[in-house]
């Protein structure tokens, strides 16, 4: 974590409203955004959700695990995973 002393960016009526709380000692301050969920922002959670419950419903139409691995360009063993995981996503 990087240290920077206030006095060189806040202006002084606020440095000294925070000098009334704490003064002399290292203060952290959050960042103001929440962290958001991994591929929220670039789509890829959706993009991930969709191929396989696409890949889901071509399994249970009766498409064999050789021929999923082939046509989405994935191991049979990742094929597996997706087709016969227990929790379904949504």
């Amino acid at each position: 974590m990087k240290y920077t002393n206030a006095a060189e960016i806040l202006p002084s009526g606020l440095l000294r409203e925070i000098q009334c709380y704490i003064e002399g000692e290292l203060l952290y301050i959050p960042k103001s955004e929440t962290k958001q969920e991994w591929g929220a922002v670039s789509g890829s959670k959706r993009f991930y959700l969709e191929r396989n419950s696409r890949i889901r419903a071509l399994f249970y139409e009766g498409m064999s695990i050789g021929k999923l691995a082939e046509k989405f360009g994935l191991s049979d063993s990742t094929i597996k995973k997706i087709v016969y995981q227990k929790k379904q996503e949504k």
